[in-house]
């Protein structure tokens, strides 16, 4: 999600995303996990991408992942850093890398889970470089 664009979280909340945004809006990070595959799953959805179930619910996430790819945008004004991020929980995410050294990054690093504002205020998950 790029910060400053349209994201997700600029639009209204669905009836199957409002838990993910209002624990958003309180710190907690959620992830969707299928009952019948006992698989997590990434982007929120109620419908289990994997084996197609609809016995699913939301679980408290980590907050931890592994950089699995990035990319830095230098010439967009400011630079960011679009990233895909593998989560603690299984599921790989499209995200930023936000409070980082770009030239730092490398491909399985661990990162920590930060939520940064959105152009409406809404806070969106991104990731940072891990401190511990």
């Amino acid at each position: 999600m790029i910060i400053g664009a349209r994201t997700p979280g600029d639009l209204e909340p669905t009836p199957e995303t409002q838990d993910f945004w209002d624990a958003a809006a309180q710190g907690r990070f959620l992830v969707r996990h299928c009952n019948t595959c006992d698989k997590a799953h990434w982007y929120p959805r109620g419908l289990c991408p994997l084996c197609h179930s609809s016995d699913t619910n939301w679980r408290e996430g980590s907050g931890k992942g592994t950089i699995y790819s990035f990319s830095v945008m230098r010439k967009a004004e400011p630079p960011f850093v679009m990233a895909y991020v593998t989560l603690a929980e299984g599921p790989t995410m499209m995200t930023n890398i936000v409070e980082c050294d770009s030239d730092a990054l490398a491909i399985g690093q661990p990162v920590e889970l930060v939520f940064q504002p959105s152009k409406s205020g809404t806070p969106v998950p991104c990731f940072r470089p891990a401190t511990t």
